[in-house]
């Protein structure tokens, strides 16, 4: 799992729910910081849904949890084939999810996705 980029905690549990900080399609790069995956929105979607899923287990939650997301995009006119791979990656489950445009991102991404879970501890 990357590092955040900031001074915030990625995952933090409150109660029955777990609220997690954004995600960029990053993993670690060869000194230990955070580097975007190659390959555009597409593959960094991936890497980010794969970190949230990550961040997730930390708390003993997973992606079928999800209740929330919020979707941060540079460029709306990828959002159908963001779609594609969001349903590729949730299937069935279809957590609520917001979709908003922005001028820029941490790293340089493309696309970055926060989550709500509710999960009771234990």
């Amino acid at each position: 799992m990357s590092r955040p980029v900031g001074p915030y905690a990625p995952v933090r549990r409150a109660g029955d729910w777990v609220v997690t900080s954004g995600q960029v399609g990053a993993r670690p790069g060869p000194d230990g910081t955070p580097a975007l995956v190659e390959g555009g929105t597409l593959a960094e979607l991936r890497q980010a849904l794969a970190n949230l899923a990550e961040v997730l287990a930390t708390e003993g939650a997973g992606l079928p949890d999800v209740v929330k997301t919020t979707l941060f995009l540079v460029d709306m006119a990828e959002f159908g084939a963001v779609n594609q791979v969001w349903t590729e990656v949730f299937g069935d489950h279809r957590p609520t999810r917001s979709a908003v445009a922005v001028a820029a991102l941490p790293l340089g991404a493309r696309v970055e996705v926060e989550a709500w879970a509710h999960r009771p501890p234990g």
